[in-house]
């Protein structure tokens, strides 16, 4: 009927018009529908909280399955009483039993190192934890501590002139001579392979008591018939935020403490003709702190070697006292580390010689260095001065 009525009230000749579909309207919005379902869910997530009884919801969970054994289970898994009393023996973690560690904190950077400290004299497991002995070390000239072998004077010998370099001392007493000290070694294995085999034998070398294997390292700079210094951590004004290590001597301890700590260091490798500061601004201007430790190194045999570091130190003083093999850095060569500067301390070096006879400089194994120190050497003895091992400039001074 629509359609006939439609048609009717079309005029002749035109066709009728489609007429557009129903559009089918839902009762709410997109957007009302979103925050709907938005408050179903903040609801269900507020129902879970609350009635949910678990305190410690959200936190990360382990499940660990744990299995009934059988009746023979025990008889299977029981171990000897072999094999309970070596498991005794074992650590859980980290380093070996016996061992100590020390966590060293960077002030400045927050960096954390660990240092293994070596055996604990207590321990009653035999195990010896001192550093394999050195190829060359007169025996005579050790002695047992609680944490391994120490120099010590025997027999009419001391170290200090047993493991002195070789040196024309006739002729070094009729010319004017400089020794160089290169410190810092045994703590990074190629620069110090740098500093043993490309700086000629009259250079002395200082080595820390840190790194993997300073024996190895100290026992190859000997074969290069180099002669070597121990250098001994101190405390500097700013420690601990600039701390030189495990078993630093501190102007805060004892004197048995300190002492002890210096066994410590003196146990790390052998053949060293004496000890030099490492750091220690604070703690070389100290006549109550450095006493000590200046006597047990003249009672061992050892000389004693001054950075220059700390211009108010005690330690000439002391050791003259001891009637102890003694020298002070008279110029650090590479406080500046440029090709000119290194060039200009070495050329003051050569100043101070030709006016007191001996000249005394200490410096670092960078590339830098050792690159003008070898170079220097070389036409040194054409300038009418000679280069001698630390021990040489020592002898010489004391002589004068």
């Amino acid at each position: 009927m629509a359609e006939t009525a439609d048609d009717l009230s079309t005029p002749l000749g035109q066709e009728t018009a489609a007429r557009p579909a129903r559009r089918f309207r839902l009762p709410f919005t997109a957007m009302q529908a979103l925050a709907v379902l938005l408050g179903l869910f903040l609801a269900a997530f507020a129902g879970f909280a609350l009635f949910n009884d678990d305190p410690l919801g959200g936190e990360p969970k382990a499940r660990i399955v744990l299995r009934q054994p059988g009746p023979d289970a025990g008889k299977a898994s029981a171990p000897s009483t072999a094999e309970t009393k070596a498991s005794t023996k074992q650590p859980a973690a980290g380093p070996a039993a016996g061992q100590q560690t020390v966590t060293i904190i960077d002030g400045s950077s927050g960096k954390r190192q660990e240092f293994v400290l070596g055996g604990d004299p207590a321990a009653k497991d035999g195990n010896d934890q001192s550093p394999v002995p050195m190829a060359g070390i007169d025996q005579r000239l050790l002695e047992k501590s609680r944490y391994g072998m120490i120099p010590v004077m025997a027999d009419g010998l001391k170290p200090f002139t047993v493991y002195a370099a070789e040196a024309d001392r006739a002729k070094a007493a009729k010319m004017p001579v400089v020794a160089i000290v290169v410190g810092g070694l045994g703590v990074g294995a190629a620069k110090t392979a740098d500093a043993i085999m490309k700086l000629p034998p009259a250079v002395t070398l200082a080595f820390t008591p840190y790194g993997a294997d300073p024996s190895r390292l100290a026992e190859r700079a000997r074969a290069q018939r180099h002669e070597i210094l121990l250098q001994v951590p101190m405390e500097p004004f700013d420690y601990p935020d600039n701390d030189p290590g495990p078993q630093t001597l501190l102007s805060t301890l004892g004197a048995e403490q300190n002492l002890d700590r210096l066994h410590w260091h003196l146990s790390r490798f052998q053949g060293y003709a004496g000890i030099a500061n490492f750091m220690g601004a604070r703690f070389v201007v100290s006549d109550n702190v450095m006493q000590p430790i200046v006597r047990e190194a003249a009672k061992r045999g050892l000389g004693y070697f001054d950075d220059g570091s700390a211009p108010r130190s005690v330690a000439a003083a002391l050791a003259a006292g001891q009637a102890m093999p003694f020298a002070r850095a008279d110029v650090t060569i590479d406080a500046v580390p440029t090709t000119l500067e290194i060039d200009r301390a070495l050329s003051k070096l050569e100043t101070i010689a030709r006016e007191r006879g001996t000249a005394v400089g200490i410096a670092s194994a960078l590339p830098i260095s050792i690159e003008r120190l070898s170079a220097w050497s070389k036409a040194l003895e054409a300038r009418g001065i000679m280069l001698v091992p630390l021990t040489t400039a020592m002898l010489k001074s004391k002589s004068n």
